[in-house]
């Protein structure tokens, strides 16, 4: 029986995949809001502190978006507090209970291999100037391949799997989130031609069930993703990867 941690577990396409893995006997670990508040740093990492101490699958799933700019009360904007911020943090300080297991995954839902890849604000990370909900997902987006490449780079011996997959268009209900009329618009376009999540969850179990060999492996739907994109720059990995340890050595 594996033990399986799911940020954002709770409901969309990571509560499905909770779903479908507790039937086939896996110990699941599904992680909401009622847990913790995952666009906190502080939070995020005592949470840490509680989980398992031997982990087979780490799923990050977890995301929040909105029209206007949202700061949390440790100062962050809210999008990035949780895509990237939060999945840096929860990867980092789980790695010893996921190296404990035989054959450790983490599988980051991304939105790598999109036709646009977004790019990171290196002097406004938070987006104080010019924030769009847009713009804060595609840099979001860009941050997780950049999370990806610096964790396997930062841990070359590691036995841990770094799996960044793009489920693409799913009615994952994540359409709440946003006002009307966009709220409407979204969730129309999703309920017409999205996938539904326990497809999506099939995929992924699936996916879990047979991990990829490789220290990282981009997927956009099954189809692999070229590491050789620029997405995926090593100097662009590492600046990243120090700037995260910097805004989170407080926790």
């Amino acid at each position: 029986m594996r033990t399986v941690v799911i940020a954002g577990g709770t409901r969309g396409i990571g509560g499905a995949l909770a779903d479908k893995l507790r039937r086939a006997g896996d110990r699941v670990v599904a992680i909401g809001s009622a847990d913790a508040d995952l666009t906190s740093v502080r939070q995020t990492s005592a949470l840490a502190d509680r989980l398992p101490d031997k982990i087979d699958v780490l799923v990050l799933a977890a995301g929040r978006f909105d029209q206007r700019r949202i700061v949390t009360g440790e100062g962050f904007e809210q999008t990035f507090a949780i895509y990237v911020l939060g999945r840096y943090l929860l990867a980092e300080r789980l790695r010893p209970a996921l190296e404990r297991a035989q054959t450790p995954v983490i599988l980051n839902l991304s939105g790598t291999g999109g036709i646009r890849a977004g790019r990171i604000h290196w002097d406004d990370l938070q987006l104080a100037s010019g924030y769009t909900m847009f713009k804060a997902t595609m840099q979001g987006a860009r941050a997780n391949d950049l999370l990806g490449a610096g964790f396997a780079a930062h841990n070359p011996n590691s036995p841990i799997r770094y799996v960044l997959y793009n489920p693409l268009f799913v009615n994952s209900g994540m359409h709440r989130q946003l006002r009307q009329p966009m709220r409407a618009l979204v969730g129309a376009s999703a309920a017409l031609f999205g996938s539904s999540t326990a497809d999506a969850a099939t995929l992924l179990a699936a996916l879990l069930a047979e991990p990829p060999a490789a220290r990282l492996t981009a997927l956009r739907r099954g189809a692999p993703v070229p590491l050789t994109r620029p997405e995926f720059d090593q100097s662009a990995a590492a600046r990243l990867y120090t700037v995260l340890a910097e805004l989170t050595a407080a926790a």
